[in-house]
């Protein structure tokens, strides 16, 4: 940035910090869903969805009763599936993404069918990996995949057509390519910015999901049954989440516009990228590592839960006064997707070796609750949330933190497209909520007769 345009910034920036200012006296005044959110803390409803419903509470008399959590994917426990998979000694991330696309679960010669079409779709086009993704590449994967996902608009000859067939095509087509994206993007960012060798594998067509992408993460093309099943169920879990988190919404509001699939994932995919959303565990982790550096013994219950204290009182770790990975904004005494990945996570640290540390993430978990109680006086109920034990789970499976919201995105491209298809199919209305003007009237100045502001001349 030259001299000239830096100066011109500041000032701007001076001008909209004394310009863009609401009291917040009047978000109550005009009673405005801030975050679309009521005073309860329950979403503003907004639309209907046969999707995934996510239950953390009852109203009883107009008050949120706390209940264990629950994740439905099209009605169905989303447990419940994942323990039918695991009695089957199967992979079921391809079967989830038919169940949330098309409304049911397949039959055996159904998902054949559908996983033999899925696996010709990961097969990007010509010349795409070079072009697009390496040539520009970015050190963060998340903003690498949007970007090849408006591209991607550019090689579909039938790219704006909102045919139901068509979007079906448009959503296999990126369900199947995400995981190939993200691992070119990831091998990408590393040659460039880390000194890595590059490394580019094509997809293995006879794998599932989970497996395919081991497979082009790792030069020896080597993984356990136990990697490969973790991050099939961790997937499963993250596929999706109902129609109101900020990413699926985001999806729904673009695509009420009747615009394309590619711009419609494109903005999901920018919405996801925020650390106030798919980029949460990443802040887990800095937490963990600050935890596990500072406290001597992990075993010690006093001596963890004062550092927890101390994390609240904003003394120690980032400051913020936050202990990340726990609350949510719908579950309350359990989220069901952290219960589920606890359990897979245990059976990974017994292969990986790693029960010392999971001990200590399960007695953190233990610990906060009453932690909370004790410093905010309350007993508002608050459970450890997916976040908490993504993290450990990706970096036991040896992925970087690069990629953690990333396999977010991997997962919840299914979702995203089921929720375009239902708002395209059942809604046929664009979003458009309302905004109140509360800025002071003001009269047009010709411009000669404007101030004009001199910077003065500081004495010498």
């Amino acid at each position: 940035m030259d001299k000239q345009t830096e100066n011109f910034v500041k000032k701007a920036a001076k001008k909209i910090v004394a310009n863009d200012k609401i009291s917040q006296d009047l978000y109550r005044a005009f009673n405005v869903k801030r975050g679309l959110r009521n005073e309860d803390g329950s979403g503003v409803l907004v639309g209907l969805t046969g999707i995934s419903t996510v239950i953390g509470f009852e109203k009883v008399d107009e008050e949120v009763k706390p209940v264990e959590g629950r994740l439905e994917y099209r009605g169905m426990n989303v447990a419940d599936i994942i323990n039918g998979l695991y009695q089957e000694n199967r992979y079921g991330y391809e079967e989830v993404a038919y169940l949330l696309l098309f409304g049911e679960l397949p039959n055996q010669k159904e998902l054949d069918e559908f996983i033999k079409i899925h696996n010709k779709a990961r097969n990007l086009p010509q010349n795409f990996p070079r072009d697009i993704i390496l040539r520009f590449r970015s050190h963060n994967i998340m903003n690498s995949l949007a970007r090849s996902v408006l591209a991607l608009y550019s090689t579909d000859p039938h790219a704006d057509d909102l045919d139901i067939e068509n979007q079906i095509r448009q959503a296999i087509s990126l369900v199947a390519k995400f995981p190939v994206i993200i691992a070119y993007a990831y091998h990408g960012m590393l040659h460039k910015f880390k000194g890595k060798s590059l490394f580019i594998q094509p997809p293995n067509k006879k794998l599932s999901t989970a497996e395919n992408f081991f497979y082009m993460m790792r030069q020896n093309h080597e993984y356990t049954e136990t990697e490969a099943r973790v991050l099939d169920v961790a997937l499963i879990l993250h596929a999706d989440h109902g129609g109101g988190n900020n990413s699926t919404f985001t999806t729904r509001v673009i695509s009420s516009s009747a615009t394309d699939a590619y711009s419609a994932i494109a903005g999901a995919v920018g919405s996801l990228k925020g650390p106030l959303h798919g980029g949460a565990n990443k802040s887990v982790m800095e937490m963990m590592k600050d935890i596990k550096k500072n406290v001597k013994d992990w075993a010690d219950r006093k001596e963890v839960k004062e550092y927890l204290l101390k994390i609240l009182r904003g003394e120690v770790g980032n400051r913020t006064g936050k202990i990340y990975g726990f609350g949510h904004a719908v579950y309350t005494k359990s989220d069901p997707r952290a219960v589920v990945l606890k359990d897979y996570a245990i059976r990974l640290a017994e292969e990986k070796k790693k029960e010392d540390e999971l001990a200590l993430y399960m007695l953190i978990e233990e610990l906060v609750p009453e932690v909370f109680a004790e410093f905010k006086h309350s007993d508002k109920p608050i459970c450890a949330n997916v976040d908490f034990y993504s993290g450990f789970v990706y970096r036991s499976l040896g992925l970087e933190e690069d990629l953690y919201t990333p396999l977010f995105a991997m997962a919840r491209i299914s979702g995203w497209m089921a929720h375009r298809i239902e708002e395209l199919t059942t809604s046929k209305k664009i979003i458009r909520p309302a905004y109140k003007n509360v800025s002071e009237k003001m009269e047009y100045v010709p411009l000669a007769q404007r101030k004009v502001v001199v910077a003065k001349k500081k004495s010498v």
